[in-house]
C-alpha cells in the first residue's frame, strides 16, 4: 500500500479492545508489546500476492499473470506498444524487438540469423537501468563485429503513427528511428549527432517527435516520416521523456538539470515550465476525459541517489484528510461498503493510515531533497507535488482518472488518483527489482520488468489470497507470547487469518522451531497459541472473495511476557572519597541490569575478609551508589556485597535477587607508627634515625621542621623510595645554635592518615 492512500475504506464498525496484556502472579507485571507499523519492520517480512508499502501497509496485490519471460539475451523492458491484439516489446541491451500474440513470442528486430552476443548480466541492485544500459552504449572505438553490431543497441523508445506502423527507436551503435511496415524494420531517420534516442511522441496530427542525447535534442519528422527538422537544441545532455498538448505544443523532460520544457515546434522555441529539484524527469504525460485533472500535464521527477537514501528514512508524519469521492446520492465510499475496524487496543496514537494522505505542499521554491515524485502542471502552469515515494519512478501510463506508475528498487507499481489524492502500491513483483515500463490498453494493464525481464498482465482485481510472513520477534529470553492484534479495515466479503510458531533460534529454516498453529480469523485480538519460546513469527493470511477489495492493514502488535529473571549486579566499584569533609567514607558505585526492565532497589552489606557473616549498611536503596562511612569499623580488610531486588514490580512470591561482592578493600583510619628511633648529637649537628610502620598502607610521605610550624621541609627514605609498609628515615641536622631545639614530624600513609610526633634535643655552647 502506498503511503497516502488506498482502496479500502473505513466502515461503520469498530471493535475496541481493552484486555491487551497477560498478566499472572508467578511472571513479571509489565509484558512487551512489539509494534510493527513502519515500512522498516514490516518490510523485512515476507510477502506473496501482497504488497507492504515503504511507510507500513499491507493489502492484497493485484492478480497477475506472467505471460513470457523468454528473453534470454536481455535483462530489462523498457517499451510496451499494444495495437489490437499485438504486444510489442523493446528491450535492452541487444536492441530487440518483440511481438507478442495468442501466447507466441517473436522476434522481430534484429531479424532472425543477426542474433547479438548475450551480454553481462547487470547487478541486481542497480537502480536505473536504463542509464547502465546507456552508459555500455557510449564506449568509443570499440570493433564491433558483424554477428555482433546489435551488442551494443538499446530500445529506449517504441510509438505509433497515426498509420498503426511501429516506430522504434534505437539507441548505441547506430542510432536511429525505424518503422516497422511489411515484416521488415526500415530506417526513416539517423540523428548523425545523437547515440540515444529516449522518446518517441506523435501528436494530434501524426508528427512525429524524437528526443535525443547525449546532447539534449528534439527532431520533428512529418507524418510520412520523410522529412525531419531539428525543433529546439538544449543545453541539457538527454532529453528523456516527450508529451505532446492539445495546444500543439511539445513538453519535454530533461536530464541532469530535471527541468520541463514547453516546446513551440512552429517557432523552434521553448520555455521552462517547471525546475525540479531531481535531476531526471523520466517520464510525461497528459491525462484526458471530463474530470477536473483532465489537460494537466503529469511528469515523474526523480533521483536514483536521494532515492536509494530515502529508502532508510522514517516514516512520514500522519495525515490531515483527503477529499471524499461522493456516489450518486451523495453517498460516500465509505458509507457504501461495510465491513469491520480492527483497532489496536492502548495506542495513544493512530497509526500512520494509508487511505488517508499527507498534507500537499504548495509548489516549492526549496530544495528538498527527499524522493522522487509525480507533479501535476495545470493549464495556467502551476505546480503541485500529488506524490512522492522512496523509489525511483521509471515509467507513468494512464487508465481513466488514474496513473500507473512504475519504479524500483522493489519492483512495485503505484495507482494514483490525483482528483482523491490517492496513491497505492497495487502490484510488487517477487523476482524483479524495476518496473521500467507500463502500458494501458483499455481494462488491461502490461509491466513490463528489469533484472529479470518479464512481460506481465496484470488483473484489475485484487488476488483471492496473499500471505505476510513476518520477520522474527526478539523477546529477548523465552517468553510466553500473548495476544496479536492488528490495526486494519476489513472490507465486507474479505477477511485475515493469522497462524504464529516460535522457536529459540535466530535461524526460522531452523528444524527446532514449533509448526505453525493452525489458521484462526482476525475478528478480535487473537491469543498465540506457539510454545514458550525466545523467538516469534506470525503469519497473516488476506483474502477477498469478490477481487474487488482488500484488507488494509496499518499496524501489527504481538504481547509477549517473559518469566521472571533475577536482575543482574554487572559491576561494583569501591573507592575513598577525596574529600576532606569526609575523611574515612567510600563511594560504594553500582551497575545493574533487568530482563524484565522490572524496578530496582539495593542491600548494601559488608563483612571483613576471612569472615562468613554479611553486616547490613542499608537497604531499598533507589540511587545506584552509596556512601559509606568506614570510620564505623576497626581497620581491616573489607569485601562490600551489593543485593538488587525486583521486588517493586513483582509479588513477595515471585521476587528475585542478584548480587555482586567488591574486590577487598582496605578500611584504615590509623596512622603510622615511629617503632623505633635514635638521635646522636655531634657538636652543632645532630642525627635522627627512623624505623616508621603501617599495618596497612605504604608509607607516602615524611615532613619535618625544626623550631618552626611553616618550614617544613620533605625527606626521602632511606631507599630513596616510598613503597612499603615499613621505612627508615634519617634526618641530619647541621649549625643549630646552642640551646633547646624541636624536631617536629609529620608522617602520612597513602589513605592520607597523619601521625605527628616530635623530639626535644639540647646544643651545648662552646
Amino acid at each position: 500500500m502506498g503511503s497516502r492512500c488506498g482502496h479500502a475504506r473505513r466502515t461503520g464498525i469498530a471493535v475496541f479492545v481493552t484486555g491487551l496484556l497477560f498478566c499472572s502472579s508467578a511472571w513479571a507485571v509489565t509484558s512487551k508489546i512489539t509494534r510493527q507499523s513502519s515500512g522498516k519492520d514490516l518490510l523485512a517480512g515476507k510477502s506473496d500476492n501482497v504488497v507492504v508499502s515503504s511507510r507500513g501497509t499491507i493489502q492484497l496485490g493485484r492478480a497477475a499473470k506472467v505471460l513470457t519471460t523468454e528473453f534470454p539475451d536481455a535483462w530489462s523492458i523498457n517499451n510496451i506498444i499494444v495495437s489490437g491484439g499485438t504486444i510489442y516489446i523493446g528491450t535492452s541491451p541487444n536492441g530487440s524487438v518483440y511481438k507478442y500474440s495468442l501466447g507466441k513470442l517473436t522476434r522481430l528486430y534484429p531479424p532472425e540469423g543477426q542474433t547479438p552476443a548475450k551480454p553481462a548480466s547487470p547487478a541486481t541492485n542497480e537502480p536505473n537501468v536504463a542509464a547502465k544500459a546507456a552508459e555500455s552504449a557510449k564506449s568509443e572505438g570499440e570493433v564491433i563485429k558483424a554477428d555482433e553490431r546489435f551488442a551494443n543497441q538499446h530500445i529506449f523508445a517504441m510509438g505509433m503513427d497515426v498509420a498503426g506502423r511501429l516506430l522504434v527507436g534505437t539507441s548505441g551503435k547506430p542510432c536511429k528511428l525505424c518503422r516497422y511496415e511489411g515484416g521488415s524494420m526500415e530506417t526513416i531517420f539517423e540523428p548523425n549527432d545523437a547515440k540515444y534516442i529516449f522518446a518517441i511522441e506523435v501528436d494530434t496530427i501524426g508528427n512525429i517527435y524524437v528526443g535525443t542525447g547525449p546532447e539534449g535534442k528534439i527532431y520533428v519528422l512529418d507524418p510520412s516520416g520523410k522529412v525531419a527538422q531539428l525543433v529546439y537544441d538544449s543545453p541539457d545532455k538527454n532529453i528523456l521523456s516527450l508529451a505532446a498538448g492539445q495546444d500543439g505544443l511539445l513538453y519535454a523532460g530533461s536530464d541532469t538539470r530535471g527541468l520541463i520544457y514547453k516546446v513551440n515546434p512552429r517557432s523552434k522555441t521553448a520555455t521552462v515550465v517547471y525546475d525540479s529539484d531531481e535531476p531526471e524527469i523520466s517520464s510525461l504525460l497528459f491525462l484526458s476525459g471530463a474530470s477536473p485533472e483532465a489537460g494537466c500535464l503529469y511528469a515523474t521527477a526523480t533521483s536514483a541517489k536521494v532515492a536509494m537514501a530515502e529508502a532508510q528514512a522514517a516514516p512520514q508524519p500522519t495525515s490531515a484528510g483527503r477529499p471524499e469521492p461522493k456516489e450518486e446520492g451523495g453517498k460516500s465510499v465509505a458509507d457504501a461498503e461495510g465491513g469491520m475496524r480492527l483497532k489496536i487496543a492502548n495506542t495513544s496514537q493512530e497509526s500512520p493510515s494509508a487511505a488517508a494522505p499527507r498534507p500537499r505542499p504548495a509548489p516549492r521554491t526549496v530544495k528538498p531533497g527527499t524522493a522522487s515524485y509525480v507533479y501535476r502542471i495545470n493549464k495556467q502552469g502551476y505546480v503541485e507535488e500529488v506524490c512522492s515515494e522512496p523509489a525511483v519512478f521509471f515509467c507513468m501510463a494512464k487508465q481513466d482518472d488514474r496513473i500507473f506508475v512504475g519504479a524500483g528498487n522493489d519492483g512495485q507499481l503505484y495507482a494514483v488518483e490525483p482528483g482523491n489524492e490517492r496513491e497505492a502500491i497495487v502490484y510488487k513483483d517477487q523476482q524483479a527489482t524495476q518496473i521500467t515500463a507500463v502500458t494501458v490498453a483499455e481494462k488491461d494493464v502490461y509491466i513490463g520488468t528489469a533484472n529479470p525481464a518479464k512481460l506481465v498482465l496484470l488483473s484489475p482485481g485484487y488476488a483471492t489470497q496473499g500471505t505476510y510472513t513476518s520477520d522474527l520477534i526478539d523477546a529477548g529470553q523465552p517468553a510466553k507470547w500473548g495476544k496479536l492484534q492488528i490495526d486494519a479495515e476489513i472490507p465486507r466479503g474479505c477477511r485475515v487469518l493469522v497462524a504464529s510458531r516460535s522457536g529459540n533460534v535466530k535461524d526460522v529454516n531452523d528444524p527446532t522451531f514449533s509448526e505453525w498453529t493452525e489458521m484462526t480469523e482476525m475478528t478480535e485480538p487473537i491469543q498465540l497459541r506457539c510454545p514458550l519460546g525466545r523467538f516469534c513469527q506470525y503469519k497473516l493470511t488476506l483474502e477477498s472473495q469478490d477481487n474487488q477489495k482488500t484488507p488494509l492493514i496499518r499496524e501489527v502488535a504481538v504481547a509477549s511476557t517473559v518469566p521472571n529473571l533475577a536482575p543482574r549486579v554487572e559491576s561494583i566499584d569501591v573507592s575513598r572519597l577525596q574529600n576532606p569533609d569526609k575523611q574515612g567514607f567510600f563511594k560504594i558505585a553500582y551497575k545493574a541490569s533487568d530482563e524484565n526492565d522490572d524496578k530496582l532497589s539495593y542491600k548494601i552489606d559488608f563483612r571483613k575478609v576471612g569472615r562468613t557473616h554479611w553486616i547490613e549498611v542499608e537497604e531499598k536503596v533507589d540511587t545506584d551508589s552509596y556512601e559509606w562511612d568506614g570510620k564505623t569499623v576497626e581497620d581491616g580488610r573489607y569485601e562490600v556485597r551489593v543485593v538488587a531486588s525486583d521486588e517493586k514490580s513483582n509479588t513477595p512470591a515471585s521476587r528475585l535477587t542478584g548480587s555482586r561482592i567488591s574486590d577487598p578493600i582496605v578500611v584504615d583510619n590509623t596512622g603510622p607508627v615511629i617503632r623505633k628511633y635514635s638521635i646522636d648529637k655531634s657538636g652543632k649537628a645532630a642525627t635522627l634515625k627512623l624505623q616508621i610502620t603501617d599495618e596497612l598502607s605504604v608509607i607516602s610521605k615524611l615532613e619535618y621542621t625544626i623550631d618552626s610550624n611553616k618550614q617544613w621541609k620533605g625527606t626521602l627514605p632511606d631507599d630513596l623510595v616510598f613503597d612499603t609498609t615499613d621505612e627508615s628515615f634519617t634526618i641530619v641536622t647541621e649549625d643549630l645554635e646552642p640551646g633547646e631545639h624541636v624536631i617536629a614530624l609529620k608522617i602520612s600513609d597513602d589513605m592520607g592518615n597523619i601521625t605527628c610526633k616530635t623530639f626535644e634535643l639540647s646544643v651545648l655552647g662552646k
